[in-house]
């Protein structure tokens, strides 16, 4: 996973704006890829969560560019984070595992509030004994939306 903010990185590095005097040259440089390299961790282990990956890094790390640089560093991270995206899509389990070391869990909580332990669905994030509460989430989802598109 970490292929994807590398390569952000990568195509990004050449147009970081240089430091002021006094200041670390490597600061900025590293600060770009922590960003980076943070969005997709959460990206791989927090999808479900994570509404606009793409929109969030942009903001993080749009400081270190300068004003003609910005409507390219958002079209890098934009393209980067769909293809890390349709990666996670693909492969959410091995996605997860890379990132954290650990097998993935079920997002839900059992009866005494601990984590369920269980291997999650690739599709949803839930075991097969909390797959009501996906169901749930989607009829809350569209819920949600119809009532926007009524106020609007």
């Amino acid at each position: 996973m970490y292929q994807f903010s590398r390569a952000i990185y990568r195509e990004l590095a050449s147009q970081i704006t240089p430091p002021r005097p006094g200041e670390n040259a490597t600061e900025s440089h590293a600060a770009v890829l922590r960003a980076c390299e943070a969005a997709i961790t959460r990206l791989a282990t927090d999808r479900h969560y994570f509404a606009h990956p793409a929109r969030t890094l942009f903001c993080d790390i749009r400081g270190y560019f300068p004003m003609s640089a910005q409507s390219r560093v958002l079209g890098v991270v934009s393209r980067y984070i769909d293809y890390a995206q349709r990666f996670v899509a693909k492969h959410p389990l091995e996605g997860y595992t890379a990132m954290s070391g650990a097998p993935p869990r079920c997002r839900a909580t059992t009866r005494k509030g601990t984590a369920c332990q269980r291997v999650p669905l690739a599709h949803n994030g839930y075991c097969p004994s909390h797959q009501h509460l996906a169901d749930t989430e989607d009829r809350e989802l569209a819920a949600t939306e119809d009532r926007e598109l009524a106020a609007a």
